[in-house]
């Protein structure tokens, strides 16, 4: 495998991530949470990457100003929202 190859390979698997690398760590953070985690509410979120609640609704703004993650209500607590990672 030529050199070229390998770059190309490399830059083909770090574009899904291009849309978040400016961004804070929190929302870093967080992304990678719901990358792993799939669906989270933001109190989960909070729960997980041990981060105030304030923080995560910051982080969870800038992904969402983004395009990187979706927000739905939830079934079960209308009150709630529901995060998911969509790149």
């Amino acid at each position: 495998m030529s050199t070229t190859e390998v770059v190309g390979a490399d830059e083909g698997s770090s574009d899904r991530w291009e849309p978040i690398r400016e961004m804070p760590p929190s929302a870093k953070l967080v992304a990678k949470v719901l990358d792993y985690d799939d669906t989270l509410t933001q109190s989960q979120l909070a729960e997980e990457t041990l981060l105030p609640p304030r923080t995560v609704r910051y982080a969870l703004s800038r992904l969402e100003d983004a395009g990187v993650v979706d927000s739905r209500f939830s079934f079960s607590d209308a009150r709630k929202r529901l995060y998911t990672l969509n790149i």
